[in-house]
This record gives structure tokens, C-alpha cells and sequence, in this order.
């Protein structure tokens, strides 16, 4: 009888695992330890939204009660790792939400309507802010004008940047405001667009931008929430549990750490300060801890070498073959980016260097080959873009051990474009993800939103097919350079946590790793290039808790509350 008490009170007072929860009758797949893919039919994580075991077919199943408290029935849909944008700018995609939104106009024309539009339906606001135009796909083969843009907005200072986020477009209030006129002169890696008689056309390119964008009024703490949340809630929507925030400001970090104290950040976040005095004044001595159960770090610093092709900022070996008086707008010299690289390598700081054109690749390559005798160790540098790579350099970007950070999506938006900037024989290196997988370089997809929208499924569909929505061109474009389904989803997983120094913490389904997940209606890996553009995200998960149903379309159950 004794014994039998003992035995009681032994089981009552047992911790067990009864907080646990089983989500099985799923068709799983993750990227195992091994870089190979791994199906599985169950996933059982504890209350701290760690993985405790991943359950394969024909494997003894946890028991009710004795195992686990919880149980969801996945009902046959397909679960993966959360997805993982290994480039986006976090504050934008919000602050893209709530300002004027000019991505897909099809023409001079109807961007005009749609800022006379907003103008009438904001007249309280003192400047007029957007994104998203893109003279390219006008069809208008020249930048807009200030002079347009004041015959739909008036005396109301208007600053809209371009859809890459190298280029803004002012009317005359603006530049009036900014003091810019015939008498300004161009900062180094940027430009002024002029008229005929040296006055400002309307447009600025790259470092000139700042000469505008510092005087437009900078957003309150409270606007900085708001875009926070409403990020997060775009992310989710797409699948995306974690990303690599790119230029992350003080500020940008203090509506982080705000969200994180108050338990709602739930995306999680390497970030990677806006140049060297940012990272200064976030990361002091070096990068931070992991905060808020690995939902917030301060991995390194974001650097620029080159602008983008669209602006023809993007630095190449040759002058563009649609405008041969330029090369691009070189923002740093090897000598310079090597300054700054050494600057953050010496307190541990992770790099990551934007670089687009051929020259601009290859003046990081050089760098980083220079750097690697002082500084030794797991440093992981990484390439921001990677577009366009001359095929000689291939091997030496494999060699400098450097990550690709690489946005496939980019590719399908710009073969038109690439094709006129650089004309048909340079095209080899351009967006070469299998050339660099191919010569042993890792891989990590993004979206570089909200240049793009941060949507992995069309990322994926563009790195398997090298086509666009349109189904074009036949074949695909450069179709050696396409990835296979599991490369893809390696790159928007695993590869991106370890691009981040996160890959012991998440970015795959495995025992001790956080369980972030979805449930999708479609195998990327069986899935044909529309499919996967169609894929429906069913549920978000972060840390064992709901943040995304397309029941409700809001978050559920936040990893905070579980």
C-alpha cells in the first residue's frame, strides 16, 4: 500500500511532458544535418517551442497523456521549416504598407494617377512618400521629372523612391526644400539627374539621395511600431519566420527591442547595422547576445560597394552597353571597403557587403581575400546580391569562403533590363546561382523586400525554372544556372540560418532546435513553377506558437503566450 502511494504521489508531482505537443499526420520535409532532404510524418516540441523529436514513418509514435498534453491533427498537409528571407529591410516592408505604394504601375501615366489619388486622399500629411516606381517597366526610356510630378501634387514636397532603393524621384517643392539646385554638385557614388541647362531634372541617384531623404520628416517612435507590426504580419502571411534585416538604424533596433519587451516580436531578426557607425552605437563592443529566446540579434553591419543595375549604379568592368559614357557610381575602393571591413572584423562583427556589378564583386573578392591572412577564424562574410559575377571570379568567390546572399526572384524582374544593360555577350555571370553552388559557394535566398514582395514560393519557382510569371522565356532564361527544388529550399532554410550564425538555433526541424514551421498546400520539391507561385501558406508557426491562420488571417496564438 505504501509503495503504491509512493508510486502516486512520484507521478502527480512529475514534470514530464505534459506541457508538449504532438502535430503529426503531416508530410514533412526539412533539410537534415547532413544537407540531404528528410521526410517525416510528426513533430513533438515542449513548452518552450524547442523540438523534442521528429517522427518518421514506421517509428514508435509519442503516447497521449504519457508523451504529450496537446495534439493537432495536420491533416495531411505539408509541413516545413519556417522560411527564412536572408534579405530584407524590416521598417520598409511596414513603412511600404502605410505610404504610397507605386509597384506594379505600368506606366508614367498611371503612377501619376495613383499620387494624385493619394495626395487628395492625405492632405494633412506635410510630405508625400512612397516607393515602388520603376521607369523601366513604363516602357519610358528616360527618369521621370520633377516637373510631372508638380503638375498632380502641387506645392506639397513629394519624395518617391525607386523600386530598388537606389534612386528617389522629387518634385520642385522637394528639391526646394533640400536646397538642391543647378549649383549642387554630385557627392561621391551618386548623381543628380539634369536637364539640358544643368538644373535638377527630378531624380537622384544612390549617395545623392540623402541629399532629399535627410530632410523629409523622420517617422515617430509610435509610426515605427505600427511598421513593425505590419511587417510582421506581411511576413507571416508569406511563410517567413526569420530574416536578415539589412541597415538596421537605432531606431530601427529600439522599435525591436520595444516589440521585444512588450512579447510582440515574434518574427525572428539578424540584424545587421546600417554601416559602421550604426554598429557602433547598437553593438558597442561587438555583436549582441541573442534576445528574446533567439527572436533578436545584432549579428554585424551592412556595407555598399555599388548602387543597382536599374540606376545604372552598379559598378561593372565595362561601361553599360545602353549608356557608354558610364561604368556605374563605385560607393568604396577596395582600399576604403577594406578600412571598413577591417573596422567591424576586429570586434567580431559579421560583413555583409552589397555588390551588383562584375567590378563591385570582384573589388569585395579582393578585399575579403586580403582580410582573411589578419583576420582567421569562422567569419562568414557575405555577398549582398551577387548579380552579376564575371565567370573568371567564380572560382576566386569560391575560394574567399564567401556566403551568396542572392534574391532569385530579382532575375525574372530584371532579364529585360540586364539584357540592355549589359548587352548579349556578358551575360555568362549574370545571377549564377548554379555556377557558384556548383564551385562549393553556399547559397542564401532572399528578397530584398520591399524591393520584391518576401515571398519565398516565387523565389523558389525562379530558382528552379530561371522563368517568370508569364511562363518566359521558353526554356528558361540562362536555364544552366537554375537550382533543384531541395538546393532551393536548403537556401531559404538552413542555409539562411547558418548565413546568420543561427543554424544550431533554427532553420530546419530537428531535436534542440526552435520549432518554427508551416503548413503549406503544396511540395516545393514535386511542385511545377505555378504551383509554387500559387502555394497557399495554411499556418505560421514561431516557437511552438500560431502566428499566422488563414482563418483567422491574424495572429493566433503568439510563441509569448505558450
Amino acid at each position: 500500500m505504501k509503495r503504491f502511494t509512493l508510486a502516486a504521489l512520484l507521478l502527480a508531482t512529475a514534470p514530464a511532458a505534459y506541457a508538449d505537443t504532438l502535430v503529426d499526420n503531416v508530410r514533412g520535409t526539412t533539410i537534415g544535418a547532413n544537407g540531404q532532404v528528410e521526410q517525416f510524418t510528426g513533430l513533438l516540441f515542449d513548452s518552450a517551442g524547442v523540438v523534442k523529436r521528429v517522427i518518421h514513418t514506421g517509428e514508435k509514435k509519442p503516447k497521449p497523456r504519457m508523451d504529450y498534453q496537446y495534439h493537432i491533427d495536420g491533416k495531411g498537409r505539408v509541413m516545413l521549416p519556417g522560411m527564412i528571407d536572408a534579405h530584407v529591410h524590416v521598417m520598409d516592408i511596414g513603412f511600404a504598407a502605410l505610404s504610397l505604394d507605386l509597384s506594379g504601375t505600368t506606366s508614367l501615366a498611371d503612377a501619376l494617377n495613383r499620387i494624385a489619388k493619394f495626395s487628395a486622399e492625405h492632405p494633412d500629411r506635410p510630405w508625400i512618400i512612397g516607393r515602388g516606381w520603376n521607369q523601366e517597366a513604363w516602357k519610358l526610356g528616360r527618369f521621370p521629372t520633377a516637373a510631372e510630378l508638380d503638375a498632380v501634387t502641387g506645392g506639397r514636397p513629394v519624395w518617391l523612391e525607386r523600386v530598388d532603393g537606389h534612386a528617389g524621384w522629387a518634385n520642385s517643392a522637394a528639391l526646394k526644400a533640400a536646397g538642391v539646385s543647378s549649383s549642387t554638385k554630385d557627392p561621391a557614388g551618386g548623381k543628380v539627374e539634369r536637364t539640358p541647362d544643368g538644373s535638377p531634372q527630378g531624380v537622384l541617384v544612390d549617395t545623392a539621395m540623402e541629399l532629399v531623404s535627410s530632410k523629409v520628416p523622420a517617422p515617430r517612435p509610435e509610426d515605427r511600431d505600427l511598421a513593425l507590426a505590419n511587417a510582421q504580419q506581411i511576413l507571416f502571411k508569406r511563410g517567413v519566420t526569420a530574416v536578415a534585416d539589412m541597415g538596421t538604424a537605432i531606431e530601427d533596433w529600439q522599435a525591436y527591442r520595444r516589440a521585444g519587451d512588450a512579447n510582440k516580436l515574434y518574427v525572428r531578426i539578424m540584424a545587421y547595422a546600417r554601416g559602421t557607425e550604426q554598429m557602433v552605437l547598437i553593438g558597442g563592443p561587438g555583436p549582441s547576445p541573442w534576445l528574446y529566446q533567439d527572436r533578436l540579434r545584432l549579428n554585424g553591419v551592412k556595407l555598399y560597394v555599388d548602387g543597382a543595375l536599374g540606376s545604372r549604379g552598379a559598378w561593372l568592368r565595362a561601361p553599360y552597353a545602353d549608356a557608354p559614357a558610364t561604368r556605374g557610381l563605385p560607393q568604396l575602393n577596395q582600399t576604403q571597403l577594406g578600412n571598413l571591413m577591417s573596422r567591424a572584423a576586429m570586434d567580431n562583427f559579421q560583413v555583409a557587403i552589397h555588390a551588383i556589378g562584375d567590378q563591385a564583386n570582384a573589388t569585395v573578392i579582393g578585399a575579403i581575400a586580403d582580410l582573411s591572412e589578419t583576420y582567421k577564424g569562422d567569419r562568414r562574410w557575405r555577398i549582398e546580391h551577387a548579380q552579376i559575377v564575371d565567370p573568371k571570379d567564380i572560382a576566386r568567390f569560391a575560394a574567399s569562403g564567401a556566403i551568396a546572399s542572392m534574391q532569385p526572384i530579382h532575375q525574372t524582374s530584371d532579364r529585360l533590363m540586364a539584357e540592355a544593360r549589359l548587352g548579349p555577350d556578358r551575360l555568362a555571370g549574370a545571377y549564377p546561382w548554379k555556377s557558384l553552388k556548383s564551385a562549393g559557394v553556399r547559397l542564401a535566398f532572399g528578397s530584398d523586400a520591399p524591393v520584391e514582395v518576401a515571398d519565398p514560393w516565387s523565389g523558389i519557382a525562379a530558382a528552379v525554372s530561371r522563368k517568370g510569371p508569364d511562363d518566359q522565356p521558353a526554356g528558361g532564361w540562362q536555364p544552366q544556372e537554375r537550382v533543384t527544388p531541395a538546393e532551393a529550399l536548403a537556401a531559404y532554410t538552413v542555409d539562411a540560418a547558418y548565413a546568420g550564425f543561427a543554424e544550431s538555433r533554427f532553420g530546419r526541424l530537428a531535436p534542440g532546435l526552435r520549432a518554427d514551421f508551416v503548413l503549406v498546400d503544396t511540395d516545393p520539391l514535386t511542385a511545377n513553377p505555378a504551383q509554387l507561385r500559387e502555394t497557399k501558406v495554411l499556418e505560421t508557426w514561431i516557437g511552438g506558437g500560431k502566428v499566422w491562420s488563414t482563418e483567422k488571417g491574424v495572429e493566433t496564438e503568439t510563441p509569448s503566450k505558450r
